[in-house]
């Protein structure tokens, strides 16, 4: 992986984009792909929110589509795929319906809502305005993680969430990253200490090279019975798949949320993955697309864990400390 960023960009043909404001305690992720991908979704939370996740399903007509949006702000960040979709737009993408042209921007949004944060902002929301900035910052290469875009004001159940992304590749070649906003109910770490869920799986110290420690505390560890949460995120590859494969890529995604996260899927979780293939490498045999799910699981347990690693702290009174205010004296 050496030529790699270890990141969802290493996916030819991906551009990601961030919009953060720390005051407002939110952020928008715009995924855009320079040609129609192929995608699909699961979701397994018990309280999602999303946009245009039901023309996803494997059953139904539309199979592509020109991007993906991860946000911030419930119901309100709904908006948000407006602004890409805009953006969209004006440069000429989207599904050709006679002469008008309709750019199709799948989102997932997360609750952020009560995290400390200023959301008084009026008549309406700004994430419709966000989504179109995360479209103009959208790029190839690298792109921060932590505290940023949708992980702006993501939170666990022990330390501050955040925006994370992992990549693999195949022994076929195929590439294979996650992008993901880890804002869960539950806890990405072991206990009280440092140590991940997802160590088992680390590459190079990408989230401290702790390992495991000695003994695992299972106890169950919350937010609190009564705030929603959800950890939302993205598998894509570049390897050619149908839509229903797309599919099976997405629900073993959420196979990494199982390895990284304790506990997930919960009630009050809205846990959505989307898969997207950009086809630029041709495969049609089973093994290699278990391979992939296999990576499925991997890139999104790595990606969860460099999520929490790498944020910080929200700028407002009585914000969760981020791991590294925690847990400084244990980096490398």
């Amino acid at each position: 992986m050496a030529d790699l960023l270890n990141l969802l960009t290493d996916i030819d043909g991906v551009s990601v984009g961030h919009c953060t404001d720390p005051a407002l305690g939110s952020g928008v992720t715009a995924i855009i792909f320079d040609e129609p991908a192929v995608a699909s979704c699961s979701v397994l939370g018990g309280a999602p929110g999303g946009r245009d996740t039901a023309l996803l399903d494997p059953a139904m007509t539309v199979s592509v589509v020109d991007g993906l949006v991860l946000s911030g702000g419930s119901a309100f960040g709904l908006d948000a795929a407006g602004g890409v979709q805009a953006g969209l737009r004006d440069i000429g993408r989207g599904l050709q319906v006679g002469t008008a042209r309709v750019p199709l921007v799948p989102q997932a949004i997360l609750f952020d809502l009560i995290n400390g944060g200023n959301k008084d902002w009026g008549l309406h929301s700004p994430y419709r305005d966000m989504g179109y900035a995360a479209f103009k910052a959208a790029g190839k290469g690298a792109f921060p993680l932590g505290t940023v875009g949708a992980g702006t004001g993501a939170t666990t159940a022990t330390v501050k969430g955040g925006l994370g992304s992992a990549s693999a590749v195949s022994s076929q070649g195929h590439r294979i990253a996650a992008i993901v906003a880890v804002n869960a109910l539950g806890s990405a770490t072991i206990g009280e200490g440092p140590h991940f869920w997802a160590a088992p799986f680390e590459i190079g110290g990408e989230f401290g090279g702790l390992g495991m420690p000695e003994t695992i505390d299972t106890r169950l560890r919350l937010k609190g019975a009564n705030v929603t949460a959800t950890t939302i995120g993205a598998i894509v590859t570049d390897a050619a798949l149908t839509k229903a494969e797309a599919h099976r890529l997405s629900i073993c995604g959420h196979d990494g949320f199982a390895r990284a996260l304790l506990p997930t899927h919960l009630p009050l979780d809205g846990d959505t993955i989307f898969a997207a293939s950009t086809g630029k490498h041709q495969r049609d045999d089973l093994q290699s697309l278990m391979e992939l799910c296999h990576l499925a699981t991997i890139v999104m347990a790595r990606a969860i864990a460099r999520g929490v690693y790498e944020a910080t702290a929200l700028p407002v009174q009585g914000a969760l400390p981020a791991w590294r205010d925690r847990f400084a004296d244990q980096m490398v």
